[in-house]
C-alpha cells in the first residue's frame, strides 16, 4: 500500500487536506470521492532518504539549479501563440497514446532556445521525479496561468488528459483569434493617425515658417486664422518667447506618455476600478469592450466547468482572469449566491454588466443542467457580435478619419492662401 496526500473540496467548496493508503492512485482518488469530496490534486507522500540515488539527486539537483539560473534572465511571459502551439501539440500526442514523459520530451526538443524550451525542460525534469503535470506546470507561471493548471489538473484527476488539452487548445486558439481580429482591425486607423501627424507636423515645423518670412517681406496684414495658423507654427517649432520645450515634443510623447500614465494608474486598486468603469462606458467602444469581456469569461467559465473543476473555483478562476473590475465585481457576488445555496443568475442580472439574452441563457442553462454548453453557446454568440462590432467601428473610422484630416489640411490650406490673394492684390494694384 501507498500513501497518497491530496487536496480536495467538501461539498460547501471548502479545502481539505488528508493522506490516504491506496495500491494505486485512481484507488485513492475514488477513496477521497466516496467520503464526500472532490479531489483537486492527488500526489504520492515520498519517504525522505527512500532513495539510495545520491549521486543521481545530485546531478539532477545540479541540472535544475542550471536551468533555473538560465530562466532568470529570461524576461515577461512566454507569448499566447507558442503557449497555444504547445498545447495543441501536446494534445496530439496525448490522444495518439504516447507516455506523458515522452510527449514532454518531444516537444522540448523541437523548441528553439529560449524561455519556453528552458520552462519546459524544467516541465520534464519535474514529471521525471514522480510530479503530477499540473504541479509541474503551476512552478512556472510566466508560462502556465492558474487557469492552464487547473484545467491540466482536472483532466489528470478524471484521467482525460488528452480531451481536457484539446479542450484547452480550443479555447485558447479561439481567444487567440478574437485578440487577433480586434487588432487586426485597429492596425489600419492607427497607421493612417500616426503618418498624418507626422505629415502635418513637418508642415507646420518647415513649411509655415517659410511662408512666414514671405509674408513678413511683403508687410502684408494677415488675417486672424494665418496669425493662429502661424502661432502655432511657432509653437511646435519651440520659437515662442520663452518656450523651453517645442510642442513637436509634446506631441509625438503625449501617447508614450498617455500610456505610461494610464499603467501607472492601473496599478493602484481605485484607479483599476475607475479605468474600467470608464471603459465599458465610453461610447461606441464601451459596447465593444462590454462584448468582448462577456465573450472571455463565458468561454472561460464554459471550459472549466466542462473539464470538471468544481464550480465555485471554477467562477473564482474566471473572476481572476476577467481582466475587467467591473465582471471581476459580478462574479464574486455570483460566487456568495451560489455558495449560500441561490442561483447563478439572480446577481448577475442585478449587476446589469450583461445583457437580458445572456442572463436568460444562463437561467435556462441552470435549469436543464447544461451550463458549460450555454455559456460556450454564449461565448460563440459574442464572438461572432464583437467581429460584427469591430467591422462597424471600422466603417465608421475611416469616413470620420478622412473628414478630420480634410478639415486640417483644408484650414491649413486657406490660412495660407488667404493672405497671398492679399499679396497679389496689393502687386496688381502697385502696377496699374
Amino acid at each position: 500500500m501507498t500513501t497518497y496526500a491530496y487536496e480536495a473540496l467538501n461539498s460547501a467548496g471548502k479545502p481539505q487536506k488528508g493522506t490516504i493508503e491506496a495500491v494505486s492512485s485512481e484507488e485513492a482518488i475514488q477513496q477521497i470521492k466516496g467520503q464526500g469530496f472532490f479531489p483537486t490534486s492527488v500526489r504520492e507522500q515520498k519517504v525522505k532518504g527512500d532513495s539510495g540515488v545520491r549521486g543521481d539527486k545530485k546531478t539532477a539537483k545540479g541540472k535544475k539549479k542550471k536551468r533555473e539560473f538560465s530562466i532568470n534572465f529570461a524576461i515577461g511571459k512566454v507569448s499566447q501563440k507558442k503557449l497555444t502551439l504547445f498545447t495543441r501539440q501536446l494534445s496530439t500526442l496525448q490522444d495518439a497514446g504516447l507516455p506523458l514523459l515522452r510527449s514532454l520530451q518531444i516537444l522540448e526538443t523541437q523548441q528553439k532556445p529560449g524561455m519556453m524550451k528552458s520552462i519546459l525542460a524544467q516541465v520534464t525534469e519535474d514529471v521525471e521525479a514522480g510530479s503530477t503535470l499540473s504541479d509541474a506546470m503551476a512552478k512556472n507561471p510566466k508560462a502556465f496561468d492558474r487557469l492552464y493548471c487547473k484545467m491540466v489538473n482536472a483532466g489528470e484527476i478524471g484521467g482525460v488528459l488528452d480531451v481536457i488539452l484539446q479542450r484547452l487548445a480550443i479555447f485558447m486558439e479561439k481567444a487567440q483569434r478574437l485578440r487577433r481580429r480586434i487588432i487586426g482591425a485597429l492596425i489600419y486607423p492607427a497607421v493612417v493617425i500616426s503618418v498624418a501627424v507626422l505629415i502635418v507636423t513637418g508642415i507646420m515645423i518647415f513649411v509655415i515658417p517659410k511662408f512666414q518670412s514671405i509674408f513678413n517681406d511683403f508687410e502684408v496684414e494677415l488675417p486672424g486664422l494665418t496669425i493662429w495658423l502661424i502661432n502655432i507654427s511657432n509653437w511646435m517649432a519651440g520659437t515662442l518667447p520663452g518656450q523651453n520645450v517645442a510642442g513637436a515634443v509634446w506631441i509625438l510623447g503625449s501617447p508614450v506618455l498617455l500610456f505610461l500614465f494610464f499603467k501607472l494608474i492601473r496599478k493602484t486598486g481605485p484607479g483599476r476600478a475607475a479605468t474600467d468603469y470608464m471603459r465599458i462606458w465610453i461610447p461606441v467602444i464601451g459596447g465593444l469592450v462590454k462584448k468582448t469581456a462577456v465573450a472571455r469569461f463565458t468561454r472561460t467559465l464554459g471550459t472549466l466547468i466542462s473539464a470538471g473543476v468544481p464550480i465555485l473555483e471554477a467562477i473564482m478562476i474566471t473572476r481572476d482572469t476577467s481582466g475587467n473590475y467591473v465582471y471581476e465585481k459580478a462574479l464574486t457576488k455570483v460566487h456568495d449566491s451560489i455558495r449560500e445555496g441561490e442561483t447563478f443568475a439572480g446577481p448577475l442580472r442585478e449587476s446589469k454588466v450583461c445583457d437580458s439574452l445572456v442572463v436568460n441563457m444562463i437561467d435556462v442553462g441552470e435549469e436543464t443542467g447544461d451550463l458549460d454548453t450555454m455559456l460556450m453557446k454564449i461565448a460563440d454568440n459574442y464572438d461572432e457580435e464583437v467581429d460584427v462590432a469591430v467591422q462597424s467601428m471600422l466603417s465608421l473610422l475611416e469616413p470620420l478619419l478622412v473628414v478630420v484630416l480634410g478639415t486640417i489640411i483644408g484650414t491649413i490650406v486657406l490660412a495660407l492662401f488667404l493672405p497671398l490673394i492679399k499679396m497679389i492684390e496689393s502687386v496688381s494694384n502697385t502696377t496699374l
